[in-house]
């Protein structure tokens, strides 16, 4: 493991802890070279399929992507990093599960969308402004509309359930 501050090879684990979500594990190391402290994450490398991208291109999973995506959408919005996660893990999961040697990016974009919508409207449209590349603005409001509509109708029916 090389050492952030001085580039050293060599360190020794100080502590080692599971995370909450018993995925990772932390682990707080010691250069041997300047004697700083640093921490590191480990996650089991897990045999992942190369994705397809619109252009045809293959390049190979990254949930790093997914996260910086969401991040952006998210930016400014009361979610929390935790969720997000989450939101990367089961995708990742979702993507593992089907046992597929390759998937198209339309597959995981979809699924980003998905859980946008369900947890905050503003983020689900910043995604999928990028995401879906709106050819004009009537097929960004017609987006719009939808959602808008879907809102409504869950919003009767939580007054009606009163």
């Amino acid at each position: 493991m090389k050492c952030p501050f001085c580039s050293g090879t060599e360190s020794r684990v100080a502590d080692s802890r599971i995370s909450k979500d018993k995925e990772t594990i932390r682990r707080r190391r010691q250069c041997l070279h300047c004697g700083r402290r640093f921490t590191t994450s480990e996650r089991v490398e897990n045999a992942m399929p190369m994705v397809i991208k619109k252009d045809g291109r293959r390049e190979p999973f990254n949930r790093l992507k997914i996260m910086n995506g969401l991040r952006k959408a998210c930016e400014k919005r009361p979610i929390s990093i935790d969720h997000l996660e989450r939101i990367v893990n089961r995708i990742e999961q979702g993507v593992q599960e089907a046992g597929e040697r390759e998937v198209k990016s339309t597959v995981i974009g979809g699924q980003v969308t998905n859980e946008l919508r369900n947890i905050d409207g503003v983020a689900y449209v910043r995604f999928a402004s990028v995401y879906r590349q709106f050819k004009d603005i009537n097929e960004f409001m017609d987006e719009l509309k939808e959602l808008l509509g879907n809102r409504t109708k869950e919003a009767k029916k939580g007054k009606a359930k009163r």
